[in-house]
């Protein structure tokens, strides 16, 4: 005989030890039937936006988290109602994240795998809060069980909190919009009195209490407009705003920090005619071989780059300060510095040593586009061996760019320029790019960094010298 149970789905490890995630958007609400690895929410690490799949199927009994919040790893996000048996409800079973029975979830993210919780039936119980010393933004939204909807009760469209009036040192009973509107306003809903069935609290009891609700329009004003009238937030014309730190800016900060004081960081530069380069790009563009792959000068710069470290491996290799060691790696994950609207990403190409300037041009067509889209997953973004960053993009000639941890060589193009050259004992218009070489010099010598830049702009100068290089 089957019964209805719930279930939650806790924010699992998405990756490298990441302890928090912020929800940028839920793709399911309250009352949705969902399938088992059917895409439930968009989260934002401190690296990349994340897909979540569903580890149950059933129906959504309650979305614990608004878009927007930032979450620890193991707190409940979601709870959904889900068939069971009541034999192994009763028996301490669960159901997976395949959906089968069983003790263990198998692992589809990175996180999941956790020994289930007994699965009999939760009770609600009353959560009760110390009151704030001083008035401060409203608490998280719970993450406690959800009791299961019975058949004969109505379900409700939002959920709400379960206690009874609230008491002191309780949390204020109100539904998760209105107290993200009221986090918005900067409100303590704990000095909201509330009109709602029960003392629960309205939007309008919010707009009310800070002067916006006697106006009909005021309840359908946006949050920003009516905190802005009651002198809650910045007015226009003010001479700061402030936006909180957080997601891949502020990993990006952590790293490069990080980067900056540990590897002493020594930076080379060579300008160099790509008149050639530039030549044999246009050749290739015209190609039937190559028709319909997407060629850039970064795409054969990328190739130089695999090939000159044949012969400079010290450059494809990382320091293990923990363990005293040199790692050298005998692959290459290939970095690409990527400029996303959520901030700078590195991702890489896995063995990228070992692909054709085919494969190379299609897999840095999808590393861009998935990194514009903010889809680059944790997995994309670690584990890279030595990096470009293609500054020539923006126009910009050179610069010094700071490490990837965990690398010993970066390499920034800069833009491709027509300039007077002197060519064969003359002076002559010619397509000159500039490449700005960062190594850590406690695997990089200088001779063997500026050996390596040399040979890359040999190549660079006279693609033919790619067959005295392999």
């Amino acid at each position: 005989m089957s019964a209805t149970m719930i279930k939650e789905f806790r924010l699992p490890d998405l990756g490298e030890g990441l302890t928090e995630s912020e929800i940028v958007a839920w793709k399911v609400a309250v009352g949705d039937t969902v399938t088992l690895n059917q895409i439930i929410a968009e989260v934002e690490t401190a690296k990349a936006v994340v897909e979540l799949p569903s580890p149950f199927a059933g129906v959504v009994a309650a979305l614990h988290e608004q878009p927007g919040t930032v979450v620890e790893v193991g707190k409940p996000i979601v709870s959904f109602e889900i068939e069971g048996d009541d034999g192994a409800a009763g028996s301490g079973g669960g159901v997976g994240a395949d959906g089968a029975a069983g003790g263990k979830r198998e692992p589809n993210l990175v996180g999941y795998g956790a020994v289930l919780e007994a699965s009999g039936r939760p009770a609600r119980r009353a959560r009760t809060f110390a009151a704030p010393a001083a008035p401060a933004a409203p608490p998280a939204i719970a993450a406690e069980p959800v009791a299961p909807v019975r058949a004969a009760e109505p379900a409700e469209s939002k959920p709400v909190e379960t206690s009874a009036a609230s008491a002191p040192g309780e949390r204020p009973r109100s539904t998760p919009p209105v107290r993200k509107l009221a986090k918005d306003l900067g409100v303590d809903l704990e000095a909201v009195p509330g009109t709602g069935e029960r003392g629960l609290i309205t939007r309008d009891d919010v707009l009310n209490f800070v002067g916006g609700g006697d106006l009909p329009a005021a309840a359908q004003e946006p949050a920003g407009a009516a905190a802005q009238a009651a002198g809650l937030v910045r007015a226009p014309g003010e001479r700061e705003t402030r936006t909180p730190i957080k997601g891949v800016r502020k990993f990006t900060a952590a790293a490069m920090v990080a980067s900056a004081f540990t590897a002493p960081h020594v930076t080379e530069f060579l300008t160099v005619d790509v008149t050639p380069t530039m030549e044999l790009l246009a050749r290739l563009k015209a190609s039937r071989a190559f028709a319909g792959y997407k060629l850039t000068p970064l795409t054969l710069v990328s190739k130089a780059v695999l090939i000159a470290l044949r012969n400079h491996p010290t450059l494809n290799a990382r320091w293990d300060e923990a363990n005293q060691e040199i790692v050298q790696f005998n692959y290459v994950n290939l970095g690409i510095a990527a400029a996303t609207p959520r901030g700078l990403t590195v991702p890489n190409i896995k063995d990228a040593d070992r692909m054709s300037l085919m494969d190379l041009s299609s897999a840095l067509t999808e590393l861009t586009d998935t990194a514009r889209a903010g889809k680059t997953s944790p997995e994309a973004l670690s584990g890279g061996t030595i990096s470009i960053t293609n500054i020539g993009v923006f126009g910009i000639d050179a610069g010094t760019p700071i490490l990837n941890p965990g690398e010993a060589a970066i390499l920034a193009l800069g833009a491709v320029r027509k300039m007077p050259w002197e060519y064969k004992d003359e002076v002559a218009l010619r397509q000159v790019m500039t490449l700005s070489l960062s190594f850590d010099h406690r695997l990089v010598d200088g001779e063997q960094g500026s050996r390596f830049l040399q040979d890359l702009g040999a190549m660079l100068a006279d693609p033919g010298m790619v067959l005295a290089m392999v």
